[in-house]
């Protein structure tokens, strides 16, 4: 088999969708009323300055002192329920078509697919099984004993991620040299400097410069249309 021993690792915001995956469940939330008007204006905000400034560690850290202070209370299985209800609504228009090309392209070499994000479970593992991935690495909350967030047990960001992409590839006997990694942002030099093929999708300027210096490969996905039939699966990227 073609991929055998062999992986791709997405990053999920702004690598396989436009916006943060947090941000594009905001309406759904307000609706349930788990935030009020304020907080969705507020986390529109800071993804505009996410979008424009990128996201340093100093800033990653900020926003998630900020979102620990949001969840605190909230039901897990609530959550995952409102995810999977509004799923194809409010994600599946927010997908890059060049990602769903290279997933289509990874997918028909027989690698393995993996979804890496600094997004909670409840989030991450709906989105994985709507994209067909294989296996997720995302931040996972503690909770108490009724389900209810406490805090966060492991945080998917940074080192984090290259730690938890090691440990699968020794348990799933993977090749970090033949693999793949796609990500935006300069958090996840861990991440792409682990793998045999790193590639900077729409890459926030340093870590422009990096794959610049390191010759990565710099790919430029361009928004989906507006219309529910540009989100296909249009003609596969070429994947060396």
């Amino acid at each position: 088999m073609v991929g055998s021993g062999e992986a791709a690792f997405f990053d999920l915001d702004k690598t396989i969708i436009t916006k943060a995956a947090l941000g594009a469940f905001g309406k759904p939330l307000l609706d349930a009323g788990l935030v009020d008007r304020r907080l969705v204006v507020i986390a529109a905000y800071r993804n505009l300055l996410f979008e424009h400034l990128g996201a340093s560690e100093a800033r990653m850290d900020k926003m998630r002192a900020a979102g620990l202070r949001l969840i605190e209370g909230w039901d897990a299985a609530l959550i995952t329920a409102i995810v999977r209800d509004t799923l194809v609504d409010r994600l599946a228009p927010l997908v890059y078509p060049q990602a769903q090309a290279l997933l289509d392209t990874h997918r028909a070499a027989g690698r393995r697919l993996f979804l890496v994000s600094a997004s909670p479970t409840e989030i991450v593992e709906p989105v994985a099984e709507h994209l067909g991935m294989d296996e997720v690495i995302c931040s996972r909350a503690a909770v108490d004993e009724r389900g209810r967030y406490t805090g966060v047990a492991f945080w998917s960001s940074g080192e984090h991620k290259a730690v938890a992409v090691r440990a699968a590839a020794d348990r799933l006997g993977l090749d970090l040299e033949r693999c793949f990694a796609y990500s935006d942002s300069a958090t996840d030099l861990p991440l792409l400097g682990c793998v045999g093929h790193p590639v900077a999708v729409n890459p926030d300027r340093a870590l422009a410069r990096v794959a610049r210096t390191r010759g990565w490969p710099i790919e430029r996905f361009t928004a989906p249309r507006r219309s529910r039939s540009a989100v296909g699966r249009p003609t596969p990227a070429r994947v060396a």
